[in-house]
């Protein structure tokens, strides 16, 4: 009985070992690069949001970059990412364009989601990329979808083949939801007058319109909490749930 037992113990050892082996200078040697950078940059899948567990619309891409700026090929990346984000792949080389591409699984924790890409030089030193996905709770996803069908058209400048965006038709352009300088210094009791009463609440634009009759008092809540996640720079208030590593 002790046999299989310390089989299983040996086993589990052996398998930490190799997950944790995996993100040092080591295990850049065994993805066999045929070239190295000296910077790592974003270029595109950053700052997305989306429900808890589940994947980023899209994939993380980064570009590894010589000293001057040119985009290598062949050279090691590795992510990171809190307890319970999956990348796919978590590592390998960049392509012919010195880019490499990932997809993104959210933790089950509702939050702010620092991921790090990591590359290294020829001497060895590591070169790191921050960036940041935000991962939506049940409160936070019922107020991305109000947003999408009652906010964005005017608070978000970026137009889709779904939605045309009226931001910039406007006379006075509406703050983005992700303008935390602004936003985050109104309470929570504030954004929800606006959204119920419109802009002359709080003698903002009077081209704010109240949706007090609209929305329910909890879609109102959600709203303001999903407004409250997505800020830029983060609201800091107590209550607001960051993943840890």
């Amino acid at each position: 009985m002790k046999k299989p037992i310390a089989c299983i113990l040996t086993f589990l050892a052996l398998a930490f070992s190799a997950g944790c082996a995996r993100h040092d200078q080591n295990g850049f040697t065994a993805l066999k690069p045929t070239a190295y950078g000296a910077a790592i940059v974003e270029s595109s899948g950053g700052k997305q949001s989306a429900a808890v567990g589940t994947t980023l619309h899209d994939p993380l891409v980064v570009q590894v970059n010589d000293e001057q700026g040119a985009a290598v090929a062949g050279a090691p990346v590795m992510l990171q990412g809190p307890t319970g984000v999956q990348f796919e792949p978590v590592a390998g080389l960049t392509d012919s364009s010195g880019q490499f591409t990932s997809n993104v699984t959210l933790g089950v924790a509702p939050g702010r989601y620092q991921l790090v890409a990591s590359t290294t030089t020829k001497a060895g030193k590591s070169v790191e990329l921050k960036s940041e996905a935000i991962a939506l709770g049940y409160q936070e996803m019922l107020g991305s979808r109000l947003n999408d069908q009652y906010c964005a058209r005017c608070h978000n400048q970026d137009s889709t083949p779904e939605r045309v965006s009226n931001y910039d038709n406007l006379a006075v352009n509406p703050h983005l939801f992700t303008e935390g300088d602004t936003l985050n210094k109104m309470s929570d009791a504030d954004l929800a007058s606006i959204i119920a009463h419109g802009g002359p609440a709080l003698n903002k634009s009077p081209l704010m319109p109240p949706y007090g009759y609209t929305l329910s008092k909890s879609e109102m809540q959600a709203l303001v909490g999903y407004i409250r996640v997505v800020a830029d720079p983060p609201y800091g208030a107590p209550g607001i749930v960051y993943a840890q590593k």
